[in-house]
């Protein structure tokens, strides 16, 4: 154990090995690269938000915790160094980390830890000092399944998945019915009309012997007609593939997933990105701990409908893409405000699960928990549930 925590001490990024009086460190722990230009970069940038934004916070952080980068390092390991480094507060960033932060913060029981998308705290399994928070991308999906309806000339919708679990399905679910409402709202057409097809690889990057090649199934979608896709995984293949087949005179389009910034990989296909901006609620969650008013909570934040794409108050936004046409940016931007008034609701009936089982009469509205927990894709969506 000793040796394991002098390797990871170098592996750590940290300007100092202690914490100076007043100071308060957080650590951070990512499950992938930290400028992966997705998920993992979206958490890192929110700590150095909460650098700025509060004086005397320091973060601390460990990149790559995965079986592929990091083969036999735990997290325990990770949050034992950085505790030793004088973390007062730990943020694990990824489902993946859910179990193994409950088992960690028990050891830790003064030590507030964040967990991210993970709900123990609701159901009752993580100890006291685990909270959970999530963001409700599920809004900002629907917004690139319109976006996609809006631009598609196939009538052929794909999304690149990660692993398969609630998560993951309603997020997917969320960009079928966003692109169902809006290729019948603005464009006239029958929503039964427009394919919508979901291939999984795996896992939210790819990992070579273990996971689908994101490149490859990328690829495959726009083989067989599809000319936008979505992403939903942490990694940039979809948009990397769709710029690839753009430079070869293909007309394809991509909208990416989780960093603000992912259009800048390749504008010319870009929609758009939904993605999340966790600097506001990591701000919070510190100044709680800092206060010694850390709780037990587990809280689902929905957008700033006032303004979506507020760095300083919005978890969640929508980045227009400079591929999307002026006259679909201003529908987009309609859409929108449909959402933000209530006249267009997600997960509303009448809808079917995937295999014709009933889910939502007419009119009837899910309730969170019965979206949080989705058991399966939606009647209409091409792909596995499970």
């Amino acid at each position: 154990m000793a040796m394991a925590i002098v390797v990871l001490a170098s592996l750590l990024t940290s300007c100092a090995s202690s914490t100076a009086k007043g100071e308060f460190t957080f650590g951070l722990v990512l499950v992938g690269p930290y400028n992966d230009h997705g998920w993992s970069e979206a958490h890192y940038q929110a700590g150095k938000y909460v650098e700025e934004k509060l004086p005397g916070t320091k973060m601390i952080y460990l990149d790559k915790l995965n079986s592929a980068d990091r083969q036999g390092t735990t997290l325990e390991q990770v949050v034992e160094d950085m505790v030793s480094q004088g973390a007062d507060m730990i943020f694990t960033t990824s489902d993946d980390f859910a179990a193994d932060t409950d088992v960690v913060a028990a050891k830790y029981p003064d030590i507030p830890f964040l967990m991210i998308s993970g709900d123990h705290a609701k159901t009752g399994q993580a100890p006291s000092n685990v909270a959970n928070y999530m963001a409700r991308m599920e809004y900002t999906k629907a917004i690139a399944g319109c976006a996609a309806a809006l631009t598609t000339e196939t009538n052929q919708i794909g999304y690149l998945g990660p692993l398969i679990n609630a998560e993951t399905r309603r997020l997917a679910a969320s960009a079928y019915l966003g692109a169902r409402d809006c290729y019948e709202r603005y464009r006239g057409g029958n929503p039964d009309d427009l394919r919508f097809v979901v291939n999984w690889i795996g896992f939210w990057f790819n990992i070579p012997g273990v996971t689908l090649d994101p490149t490859e199934v990328a690829n495959d979608m726009f083989n067989q007609g599809i000319d936008v896709l979505i992403s939903g995984i942490d990694t940039t293949e979809a948009i990397d593939v769709a710029g690839q087949r753009y430079d070869k005179g293909e007309q394809v389009w991509a909208i990416p997933y989780d960093y603000e910034h992912a259009c800048d990989i390749k504008p010319e296909v870009c929609l758009g990105t939904p993605y999340f901006n966790w600097g506001p609620a990591y701000v919070r969650y510190i100044t709680a701990a800092r206060e010694g008013k850390h709780e037990q909570t587990f809280e689902w934040e929905g957008p700033n409908w006032k303004n979506l794409n507020d760095p300083d108050s919005s978890p969640v936004g929508y980045s227009f893409g400079p591929a999307l046409s002026e006259e679909n940016k201003k529908t987009l931007e309609d859409y929108i405000k449909v959402l933000a008034d209530g006249k267009s609701k997600l997960f509303v009936g009448p809808l079917n699960y995937q295999d014709g089982t009933p889910f939502l009469a007419d009119g009837e509205q899910a309730d969170d928990d019965t979206v949080w927990n989705l058991p399966q894709l939606i009647e209409g969506m091409e792909g596995a549930s499970s």
